[in-house]
């Protein structure tokens, strides 16, 4: 199933552990599957000045899902 819009997961983005709910579950060029995930938690990332409240994840990213 690629689809896990609803659906609550944990991945990894960028070597960093998340968890958070499917916002949206698309097929991106080259069909590949994202998934763009609203965090339980923000996170900060070196790059970035702020922390974000969401990230976008590839399917292969994603460990586990719940209903």
């Amino acid at each position: 199933m690629w689809n896990l819009e609803g659906m609550t997961v944990t991945g990894t983005y960028c070597e960093v552990p998340v968890s958070g709910k499917v916002e949206l579950s698309r097929v991106a060029y080259g069909g590949r599957v994202k998934h763009t995930v609203v965090l339980d938690k923000p996170i900060q990332l070196k790059w970035r000045t702020e922390s974000t409240t969401r990230v976008i994840l590839d399917h292969t990213e994603v460990i586990t899902v719940k209903d």
